[in-house]
């Protein structure tokens, strides 16, 4: 033992075993389950299934399916009246330019 030893250091950590079947390299063009065509992916939680779309989970089966379905038509409806108010906005404006441009 050094007359002047670190207490405090610490010790080597051996290393790892290797597992023969992980290290062996996985040819990528060969195997079809690694292609692009994955298809959509799918999660089921209990009674509940939900797909990845887009970035974001959609509800296909269960309760939650019902109330999706019926908040994505109604933010379409509300897209659509947005839509048709900016028109509508935009007419009376060309409408008031208009008048004002005749009383001059």
């Amino acid at each position: 033992m050094p007359l002047f030893s670190n207490k405090f250091s610490p010790k080597k950590i051996p290393g790892r075993k290797t597992d023969p079947n992980l290290s062996r390299v996985v040819d990528l063009s060969d195997s079809q389950e690694f292609g692009t065509d994955i298809g959509p992916i799918k999660l089921r939680l209990g009674d509940q299934e939900a797909v990845f779309d887009n970035g974001q989970w959609i509800p296909e089966t269960g309760p939650a399916s019902g109330r999706h379905k019926e908040n994505e038509k109604l933010r379409q409806a509300i897209k659509r009246l947005e839509d048709e108010n900016s028109m509508l906005k935009l007419r009376a404006e060309i409408l008031l330019d208009m008048v004002s441009w005749f009383k001059t």
